[in-house]
């Protein structure tokens, strides 16, 4: 089975079904390609997810983490951290394996075809030449026969006058034989180069192109063993990082099985317990004695008291604790909610803040959800014409992102207020300065027409009176001193300036589009970045207008100068 003599005559088509093998590698090369991207794109999706849900420094998140079922999480976010390497690991070793050996090798594939065929080409024209120089050689003896018969006739109808010289005869004769020599010339010539084409043409067809086809078939079949191969290596890609992933499963299952809920259940005795006894039996008080009645110092009353001032620290006066008491007490009788909850307690509005906040995170959820089908319905625009105009769904597009950084903005704006009632930020520190003097020109407040009912229901709301009952002094915190004495933060990296930002809020910073800065302080989580442009210029800037480069080597190491 071979392809110089089963294929003789198919040049053409021979050349055609090459060029289809070499279009069949580059199509899988492509095709391990878009693998490759993928397998980055969810790596990064999967670290981002990690750190998304690590728990933040300073923050209440790290006192969750005591719990055993939060432990477990977090060993599951670092176990999935390493689940994202090995599919970077699959990228690179397909890359280096596959992809860069297979281009090499088409581009030799190309070479060593592009010969063959030179030389099947090169063959053909050597063939057709010497079958032109055989017509040639056939035609002029095909002319110089005709031309011998014309002067042999001329020569015997001149002998045959008698009127004509004998001098004529003889010139007539002589161009007979002259025609005659000719004709035997060409035949000779004829013959020979008959006998030359026909051995160049079993040349041709029993040698040179039965080997060049057969270079071309080798060829042709190492290409397939070749493509084989990498679709064995693409398996073996895969296979070797397994085990890998197989311990990082474990891992999460191991972290799942180390949960306590009894030391769980401990761990909430030791954070919630106050210590006070539950209050004693009441005593009988006979009133029909003529005596000063007298309270039991075990009785209710009494271990109320001692309940009420038990938590006494001194220092400050009762209307430290809410200072929002009468304002809110004004707003709820004019019929209206503060944006922030205010008018609630501590604890119910944390509630309604982190309500607020899960709502707002599902919506943004929602709109993100929504471009990502609007992103690959553009893409599948523009691989397909046809189907649609790119250009159509730009605008779409914009709305939604327009839309998504509102609601990221909403958000912020209440997981600011959520994060002071929950402690993790100052009331009044630097960072909450700047959330509120970005969001003060947006709020507005809302109706509710309910709000009157909520003064007196119990559903937690509380009035001035309420919370006198109440009287529990904690000692002031005053955090507007806390960094006054602090030292100029390192600068970790530089950034560069996306966008024109003009920082017209307390505690932002102007920045003109390409200018470069220091980053002193990252991100966090806050959608804002602390940058310096000189030793006593420096404030905070939304993360989205610059492109930050941290300096990975020195942590810290690198202060401006």
């Amino acid at each position: 089975m071979s392809w110089g003599t089963e294929l003789w005559d198919q040049f053409d088509n021979l050349e055609k079904h090459t060029q289809w093998g070499i279009d069949i590698l580059e199509k899988y090369i492509k095709f391990v390609k878009e693998r490759t991207e993928i397998e980055l794109s969810y790596a990064k999706q999967l670290r981002n997810l990690s750190k998304k849900y690590q728990p933040k420094k300073n923050s209440k998140e790290e006192e969750e983490y005591r719990y055993t079922a939060c432990q477990a999480f977090l060993s599951t976010l670092n176990e999935m951290n390493d689940y994202a390497g090995q599919h970077e690991v699959i990228s690179e070793n397909l890359t280096s394996k596959i992809i860069a050996g297979l281009a090499r090798y088409v581009q030799e594939l190309k070479q060593e075809r592009k010969s063959h065929f030179h030389d099947g080409r090169k063959a053909q024209q050597h063939i057709e030449t010497c079958w032109k120089q055989l017509e040639s050689s056939k035609r002029r003896f095909e002319r110089d026969c005709k031309e011998a018969d014309r002067a042999q006739q001329y020569f015997e109808k001149m002998d045959a006058d008698i009127n004509v010289t004998k001098a004529d005869v003889e010139k007539a004769r002589q161009q007979a034989q002259l025609r005659h020599q000719m004709a035997e010339d060409s035949k000779a010539d004829y013959s020979s180069i008959l006998q030359k084409f026909n051995h160049e043409q079993r040349e041709y067809y029993y040698t040179h192109i039965p080997t060049i086809f057969q270079q071309i078939q080798e060829m042709e079949e190492r290409r397939i063993v070749r493509l084989g191969e990498s679709m064995k290596t693409y398996a073996e890609v895969d296979r070797q990082v397994t085990p890998i992933i197989g311990k990082c499963l474990d891992g999460i299952v191991k972290a799942a099985e180390a949960i306590d809920q009894k030391n769980d259940s401990q761990l909430v005795i030791e954070a919630y317990k106050s210590g006070f006894e539950p209050p004693g039996d009441i005593e009988f008080e006979d009133y029909t004695q003529p005596m000063k009645r007298t309270v039991s110092e075990n009785s209710l009353s009494n271990s109320r008291g001692e309940g009420k001032a038990e938590p006494k620290f001194g220092g400050k006066a009762k209307g430290k604790l809410w200072p929002f008491i009468k304002k809110n007490k004004l707003s709820l009788k004019l019929g209206s909610t503060p944006e922030d909850f205010s008018n609630l307690p501590p604890e119910q509005r944390r509630k309604k803040l982190q309500q607020k906040v899960d709502e707002l995170n599902k919506d943004i959820q929602k709109e993100v959800d929504q471009r990502d089908a609007i992103t690959k319905m553009k893409d599948v625009y523009l691989k397909n014409p046809q189907m649609g105009d790119p250009a159509s769904l730009d605008h779409k597009l914009a709305e939604v992102n327009q839309n998504i950084e509102k609601l990221r903005l909403e958000a912020q704006k209440f997981e600011a207020w959520l994060a002071e009632v929950e402690g993790r930020l100052p009331a009044r520190g630097e960072q909450a300065r700047r959330q509120s003097g970005l969001y003060d020109a947006q709020s507005t407040p809302t109706v509710n027409n309910c709000a009157q009912a909520r003064e007196s229901s119990p559903d937690g709301s509380y009035t001035e009176e309420q919370s006198q009952e109440s009287e529990v002094k904690v000692p002031a915190l005053d955090f507007d001193d806390e960094f006054d004495d602090e030292e100029p933060l390192p600068a970790i990296g530089t950034c560069k300036a996306l966008y024109t930002f003009d920082g017209q809020n307390e505690g932002t910073i102007s920045v003109v589009e390409g200018e470069t800065l220091y980053v002193i302080e990252e991100d966090k989580g806050d959608g804002w970045t602390r940058i310096r442009r000189s030793e006593d210029e420096e404030g905070y800037v939304p993360t989205s207008y610059v492109e930050v480069y941290l300096d990975k080597n020195a942590k810290g190491a690198k202060t401006y100068i």
